[in-house]
């Protein structure tokens, strides 16, 4: 099956039941004509009109629950609204029902990746590559998971074999290369940034990546003047001022990095971490409730992101306003069970709410967790240091 093929296959599902049976029992009369609701629900959902869409293909459940492509058409519907909790539950229906489809797991492992859960993205990617070696979209959305799950030799393993293919993309180039460079394997690196240098051609994407590679190498100046010519070249690249808010927040320039912060939301209002920077920009000036605002718009367009739950905790902790401070806390540990910073915030916060018994042994945990990680901590300093939501981008 080629890629293409396989990107369109949950879109072009048959009307399929889970058995012949499961037609039999269908009531003998009914307003509604089940394969042609499906076929009006394809036809709408291509043609981008998804509420006609989605009523059509619950039409279909309502007579038959037990078709596959309801279920992953819905999931696609909801893909497309940026629903992710909903798509997933619709993607999964359809796997339950059609275990054998690819296209339905690949969908999945878009729906996790999309909603920057990378790491719950590897196993669906995972069963794609196994089933279709040759998917060059699944390998390629595969290889980054592993590149930001700091699976080093697992993104080279990957996504080297897409060289023939990929070889002419700057991110791919840049991603391989730091994988190569953070597996030790210099061979490979001086290959792959040796290629992104040949044909990054001086434009404002090549400047962009340089700039990136020195931030990463926390090598802020070099970084600044990368950026810099890259913003330059083109005010309005997604991401460069991104990158330049983060090389000036390094470099304790708060007021530069919030002003790239700003422009870099201007650009690209849909990206998470661009509000949530800015809002530990305002924090460290002091600015509590711009930073809260800020925080809590990254959460608007990602409730998955821990560092912003985190931002608000000790801004309510500052304030005193412990029930709120409480509440951040208890989602960042249900997002993240083993976050010992959150659980000794959550210690502190206790014992001043008078719990003193809740937050003594909430201490206690947190401790055992920091003596625990001591090596895990050291490998994630080790690993990719700053946010990088440009890489994020699917292949092409």
């Amino acid at each position: 099956m080629s890629s293409a093929s396989l990107r369109l296959t949950v879109l072009i599902l048959l009307f399929l039941p889970v058995s012949a049976g499961a037609q039999e029992h269908a009531p003998a009369r009914t307003a509604v004509n089940p394969q042609k609701a499906f076929e009006a629900g394809e036809a709408a959902l291509h043609g981008g009109r998804l509420d006609e869409a989605e009523r059509d293909f619950r039409q279909v459940l309502a007579i038959d629950p037990g078709v596959a492509g309801a279920y992953a058409n819905l999931g696609v519907i909801h893909m497309r609204r940026k629903q992710w909790p909903q798509a997933l539950a619709m993607l999964r229906k359809a796997e339950k029902l059609a275990p054998n489809i690819s296209g339905i797991r690949l969908n999945i492992g878009l729906v996790y990746f999309r909603w920057n859960d990378f790491r719950s993205a590897i196993k669906p990617f995972e069963s794609v590559v196994r089933d279709v070696p040759d998917s060059y979209q699944a390998r390629h959305l595969l290889g980054l998971c592993y590149f930001f799950d700091d699976r080093w030799t697992d993104a080279i393993t990957t996504l080297e074999p897409l060289w023939g293919r990929a070889s002419d993309q700057l991110n791919y180039l840049y991603v391989l290369g730091i994988a190569a460079y953070k597996s030790k394997n210099s061979a490979l690196e001086e290959k792959a940034l040796g290629r992104l240098v040949e044909i990054g051609e001086n434009s404002p994407e090549f400047h962009l990546l340089m700039g990136k590679a020195h931030l990463n190498r926390e090598e802020y100046d070099e970084a600044v003047r990368e950026l810099e010519t890259s913003a330059k070249a083109d005010p309005k690249l997604p991401f460069v001022h991104f990158n330049l808010g983060l090389a000036y927040l390094h470099k304790q320039q708060f007021e530069q990095a919030r002003t790239e912060f700003q422009k870099d939301i201007a650009i690209e209002p849909d990206v998470a971490f661009a509000y949530e920077q800015l809002g530990s920009v305002e924090s460290t000036l002091g600015n509590e409730d711009e930073a809260a605002k800020n925080y809590r718009q990254a959460l608007k367009v990602n409730a998955q992101l821990v560092s912003a739950h985190m931002g608000l905790a000790k801004i309510e902790e500052h304030r005193q306003h412990y029930a709120a401070a409480l509440a951040e806390l208890d989602q960042i540990i249900r997002l993240d069970s083993g976050n010992a910073g959150a659980r000794y915030l959550r210690g502190q916060v206790l014992m001043r709410m008078g719990r003193e018994k809740e937050g003594r042994a909430e201490l206690a945990v947190a401790t055992k967790m920091l003596n625990q990680q001591r090596v895990a901590r050291q490998k994630e300093l080790e690993g990719e240091s700053v946010p990088s939501p440009e890489l994020a981008r699917e292949p092409e």
